[in-house]
């Protein structure tokens, strides 16, 4: 049985928790949290030794891995640790909000060769695997043009706004990693935000909406639309245009029913609540290729460059959105060096 151990008990932990308590080969051993109590619940919920002390859990010899869902300023340290320790990592995204201390922590570990896996969740959604699948396939013809639209049904609370690095670093972060996914490397960036009169994100200094365009360097466009707020639910849609058509992946409802009457004609349910309820089969499908990665030795994927240049795409947006100019992309991080 695959034993991990989860540093975090907040709702992103608690997702990771039924994915590891599900799993058919994996148990979760450990949580930690330095909030004893909610490792407490969340251990008696899922099993596991619960525990405040991340020295406990990395001392114990019959620990295979490491999930860490803990907030961001805290994913360097337990990474650096986890894999002094020699345990195979699985990490939220993003690293780090500091593209400087991710390239330190990676010249601390990099000697190790360190088994580290990013949580990119939606390059395991099973609408876009398949769309990326038939497109590596050539079932379009060569991929020209990607639309990625990403809204939130409500911002989240203040206090996780103040500490998430701005919409760009917090969400459009995960359709960065998507826009790579497909793609490959982006060589130029060109951002645009706006306020929309939203008194607490203004005060915080976000954005309530953004639009973003991409170059890949093969000379492919991606276009990523964000929105802290949609009034008709969580907006999650892709689109890849190619020279011989086109394949889409639409939102998602809790079923496929739609009714007929006089209020309306193929009237359907509301969309999946929020990404937890979204993508919990690629939160599942995450976790099962983080296990079978580290049974078979082989380097995951998304790894820690792909960490690293998903969050130097947010800050050339950001530099982007606040100059109103077109940003070159600095190099990627791979296996130590930069390309």
């Amino acid at each position: 049985m695959f034993r991990v151990a989860l540093f975090g008990c907040g709702r992103i932990g608690q997702v990771h928790a039924r994915s590891i308590a599900g799993h058919d080969d994996a148990e979760l051993a450990w949580v930690c949290d330095p909030v004893l109590p909610a490792a407490q619940s969340l251990a008696a919920r899922h099993g596991g030794r619960a525990t405040d002390s991340v020295t406990r859990v990395l001392s114990d010899p019959g620990l295979d891995a490491v999930v860490i869902a803990s907030p961001t300023p805290t994913h360097i340290d337990l990474l650096t640790q986890a894999t002094l320790a020699g345990k195979p990592v699985l990490c939220e995204k993003p690293i780090d909000l500091d593209l400087a201390r991710i390239d330190a922590c990676w010249a601390e570990i990099a000697g190790l060769r360190p088994f580290v896996m990013m949580g990119f969740n939606r390059r395991f959604d099973p609408t876009f695997t398949n769309i990326h699948r038939r497109v590596a396939d050539g079932e379009i013809g060569t991929l020209r043009a990607l639309r990625l639209t990403s809204r939130d049904p409500e911002p989240p609370p203040r206090a996780y706004v103040a500490a998430s690095g701005g919409l760009f670093r917090d969400m459009t972060i995960h359709d960065f990693d998507v826009a790579r996914y497909f793609l490959g490397e982006i060589a130029e960036v060109q951002a645009f935000t706006s306020g929309d009169g939203h008194e607490m994100l203004t005060a915080e200094g976000d954005a309530h909406q953004a639009m973003v365009l991409l170059r890949a360097r093969s000379g492919a466009l991606c276009t990523i639309t964000n929105s802290r707020s949609c009034a008709f639910g969580h907006d999650q849609r892709l689109e890849a245009f190619g020279d011989n058509g086109m394949l889409e992946a639409g939102n998602q409802t809790s079923s496929s029913v739609r009714a007929y009457g006089p209020g309306g004609t193929e009237t359907a349910d509301p969309y999946l609540k929020f990404f937890v309820e979204r993508y919990r089969d690629a939160y599942r499908a995450e976790f099962d290729e983080f296990v079978r990665a580290v049974r078979e030795q082989r380097p995951p994927s998304p790894g820690f460059a792909d960490g690293r240049a998903a969050l130097a795409l947010a800050d050339a947006a950001a530099e982007s959105a606040a100059t109103g100019r077109a940003v070159a992309v600095s190099p990627a991080l791979t296996d130590g060096v930069l390309t």
